[in-house]
C-alpha cells in the first residue's frame, strides 16, 4: 500500500501546482490521475493552443504550461500514478483514508485533495475502430514535429480536431480532415485557417474501415450523401470526437455535491472532513472557473491542510523569496 501525507486527485494544472505548494510545505504527496499523462484536459484536448490569461505568460501553449507545472510539480519529489481512476474512499479510525482504484491499488493518505476538474474523461468511440488491435490511433499528439514522415487522418470537427489539423499541417506528410457533417463547430477563425491550409477536409463523410493488421495502414472514407467510398493513406487516426465525463467513485465519497460541482468552504474544504477541493470541481457563491483562480484554491486548499496535519505550524507559509534554496551537490 501506498504511504502519503497527502494524496491529489486529479494531475492537471491545478493538481500540478497543488503537488508543488505541498512539497513547498513539507508534505509527502502523491498524485493519482485516470489519464495516462499529466496535464488533464490541457494536455489531452489543446496542448498547441496558446492561452492567454495565466499570470506573467503573454501567450503559453499548453503545452509549455503543462511542461512548467510538471518541472515544478517534481521538486516536491511525488509519488505519481497515471491510469488509474480514483474509485472509493474508506476512513480509519485515526481520521486518515484509504482510496482503492479501480485496478484495485491502494492508498493510504491523512489527507485528501480533488483537483479532477470535470472529473474522468474517455474519448468517444469511434464505431470503424471496434475490434481493431493495431497501432496508430492516438487521442493525444506529441508535438507536431514528431509527425513529420505520418499521413494523418483527424476524425471530428469540434476545437480540438481542427486545431490538431493546423497544428500538423505543414509537419506531416499529408493531413485529412473527416468530419460527417457540412459546418464545423470549431472557432470559425480555426476553421478559416484549417480551410486556406493544404489540409484535406472531408465533410459529409465518415471512417467505414480501418486497414492494417499490426499497424495502420488505410482508412475507407465514405461519402454519406452519395454512397461512394474511397481508401486514403493513413499512418496515424485521432478520433476527436470530443469527450464524455463522469465524476465517477466521487460520487459515493460522502461529500456534499451542487449539479455535477463540489460545494466548499472558504478553506477549500468540502463537507467530508480531511477532504479538499480546488480547481473547476469547485462551486460557491462568486466562483469564477480559470486556471488562474484554481491555482489560488490549490494554494489555500494545501495550506490549510498543511497545518490540520501540523497543527504547529503557521497557516501562512512565508514568502517563498526567503526560501533558503538547496545546496549544491
Amino acid at each position: 500500500m501506498l504511504e502519503t501525507d497527502l494524496l491529489i486527485v486529479g494531475g492537471g494544472p491545478v493538481g500540478l501546482y497543488a503537488c508543488y505548494y505541498a512539497g513547498m510545505r513539507g508534505l509527502a504527496v502523491a498524485v493519482v490521475d485516470s489519464l495516462p499523462h499529466l496535464g488533464g484536459q490541457t494536455a489531452a484536448l489543446y496542448p498547441e493552443k496558446n492561452i492567454y490569461d495565466i499570470a506573467g505568460f503573454p501567450a503559453v501553449t499548453g503545452r509549455e504550461l503543462v511542461a512548467r507545472l510538471t518541472e515544478q510539480a517534481m521538486t516536491a519529489n511525488p509519488t505519481v500514478v497515471l491510469g488509474e481512476e480514483a474509485l472509493r474512499l474508506a476512513e480509519m479510525p485515526d481520521g486518515s483514508f484509504v482510496v482503492t482504484t479501480a485496478n484495485e491499488n491502494s492508498i493510504h493518505a491523512h489527507a485528501i485533495l480533488l483537483t479532477a476538474g470535470i472529473g474522468r474523461f474517455t474519448p468517444r468511440p469511434l464505431p470503424a475502430l471496434d475490434g481493431y488491435t493495431g497501432t496508430g490511433i492516438e487521442h493525444v499528439l506529441e508535438a507536431p514535429h514528431t509527425y513529420a514522415d505520418r499521413d494523418v487522418v483527424i476524425v471530428g470537427g469540434g476545437d480540438s480536431a481542427v486545431d490538431w489539423a493546423n497544428a500538423l499541417a505543414g509537419h506531416s506528410r499529408s493531413v485529412t480532415v473527416v468530419h460527417r457533417r457540412a459546418r464545423f463547430r470549431a472557432h470559425e477563425s480555426s476553421v478559416a485557417a484549417l480551410r486556406s491550409s493544404a489540409t484535406r477536409v472531408l465533410i459529409n463523410s465518415e471512417i467505414s474501415h480501418v486497414h492494417g493488421d499490426t499497424t495502420l495502414e488505410a482508412v475507407t472514407v465514405r461519402d454519406c450523401a452519395s454512397g461512394t467510398t474511397e481508401r486514403i493513406p493513413a499512418t496515424l487516426l485521432v478520433p476527436a470526437l470530443g469527450h464524455i465525463a463522469s465524476l465517477g467513485g466521487l460520487l459515493s465519497w460522502g461529500i456534499t455535491f451542487s449539479g455535477k460541482q463540489i460545494a466548499v468552504d472558504t478553506d477549500m474544504a468540502t463537507s467530508r472532513p480531511g477532504v479538499y477541493a480546488a480547481g473547476d470541481i469547485t462551486t460557491y457563491p462568486g466562483k469564477v472557473a480559470l486556471i488562474a483562480v484554481g491555482f489560488g484554491e490549490a494554494a489555500t486548499a494545501v495550506n490549510n491542510i498543511a497545518v490540520t496535519l501540523h497543527p504547529d505550524e503557521q497557516l501562512f507559509p512565508g514568502h517563498s523569496s526567503e526560501k533558503l534554496p538547496e545546496p549544491a551537490q
